[in-house]
This record gives structure tokens, sequence and C-alpha cells, in this order.
């Protein structure tokens, strides 16, 4: 049985973000189903696929695991807070 697999381009997090390291900005998201995402690439990171672009991101971390995806980013920038 084949497992689904999704290679993004930019990062959208729907508002369920979690903050793990506040001096370095380090996030981490989890989704459902396997996603690739280029890292140490800056990359766009967005609320959701219509937003405007909230800032710029790196990708630090990718695990996969029981079909989910844990992925940590370091926001580099930030153009908008809401």
């Amino acid at each position: 049985m084949p497992s689904p697999f999704t290679m993004e381009w930019n990062l959208i997090t729907h508002g369920k973000e979690k903050r793990i390291d506040q001096a370095d900005n380090i996030f981490e998201m989890d989704f459902e189903g396997y996603r690739i995402f280029p890292m140490g690439e800056n990359i766009e990171i967005k609320r959701n696929d219509k937003a405007d672009l909230i800032g710029i991101g790196k990708i630090v971390e990718i695990i996969f695991r029981d079909g989910r995806t844990i992925c940590k980013y370091q926001l580099i920038s930030l153009y908008s807070v809401n």
C-alpha cells in the first residue's frame, strides 16, 4: 500500500504552529501524511492558501513518524503578525 507523499515549496500553517525556541525563533508544525520541504532554503510562510505572505522561514528538521510529518522551521523574517 503506497504512503501519501507531497513535495512542498511553501509552508501553510493554518495558525497551528507551536513556538519551541523563543531565542532562535524555532517553530514546529505537525502534518498528516509525508511532506518533503527544501532544507536550508528560504521558503514562504502563509496562514492559508489564499492569505498574504506572513514571513520567510528556513526548515531546520523534518521527522517522519506514523504517517505524519513533524517539521521544525526557523522564522527568518516576519512581515505581518496577523
